[in-house]
């Protein structure tokens, strides 16, 4: 196996999921709570990395980014290098890429927590925020656990956002799922066998592990919309 694609992988999953599980939780709340017509919009948005072709969304990533897009040349100004092909490139292309698969699951918690709970909290004058960490967050603690495991597989799989925003470069943005295509295009199909298999074993563990702790984590959408 490729150690060095093993370790790039993780700390990307790593530092992908705990990003989400702050830039998550506020898109949830307001999604849960909002009684705004339009937040549908939102909701698309969020859901769209669900149904667009990860090439699609890395196209666009990486056109967002690059040194002729307002937002590259501010980058490139700022840190002194651009940032396709780089690490940092990759964390901010699996945050959009994952960001459904931390947000629909934090969602469902948020709604399925006891509104008269939350109403009695604000009766008593507890701000929406003691409200949050006191009422809500701790009931929904089984939402934010699924929300980070699930937002670290998909992250660990990634394949064509990563290869159209990182390229292959080792022990920079060579990730496990570019190793093994590698491994596959130079007919080594015992080393791919053996990394996929590493892969597939850990996502049933993760897999099991969601399902345990909470058996509707697919349901987000259904919940939001009461």
């Amino acid at each position: 196996m490729n150690w060095n694609a093993v370790e790039t992988s993780f700390r990307l999953a790593m530092v992908t999921a705990t990003i989400l599980l702050f830039v998550g939780m506020p898109i949830a709340y307001w999604l849960t709570f909002s009684r705004l017509r339009w937040k549908f919009l939102l909701e698309s948005v969020v859901a769209l990395p669900l149904v667009l072709p990860p090439t699609v969304l890395g196209f666009y990533i990486l056109v967002a980014m690059g040194p002729r897009s307002p937002f590259g040349q501010l980058y490139q100004t700022v840190v002194g290098h651009s940032l396709p092909f780089t690490f940092e490139g990759l964390v901010l292309a699996s945050t959009l890429y994952s960001l459904p698969f931390a947000v629909q699951p934090l969602a469902s918690a948020f709604a399925a927590v006891d509104v008269r709970l939350i109403e009695a909290s604000w009766t008593l004058g507890v701000s929406p925020m003691g409200t949050f960490l006191r009422v809500i967050l701790p009931r929904s603690f089984a939402g934010v656990i699924t929300g980070m495991v699930l937002s670290f597989a998909h992250t660990l799989g990634e394949f064509g956002v990563v290869l159209m925003v990182g390229g292959n470069i080792e022990g920079v943005t060579r990730t496990i799922s570019i190793d093994i295509y590698d491994e596959v295009q130079a007919l080594n199909y015992h080393g791919a066998a053996t990394t996929s298999l590493v892969l597939l074993v850990f996502s049933f563990v993760v897999l099991t592990l969601v399902y345990a702790l909470n058996r509707k984590a697919w349901a987000a959408w259904p919940a939001m919309q009461r």
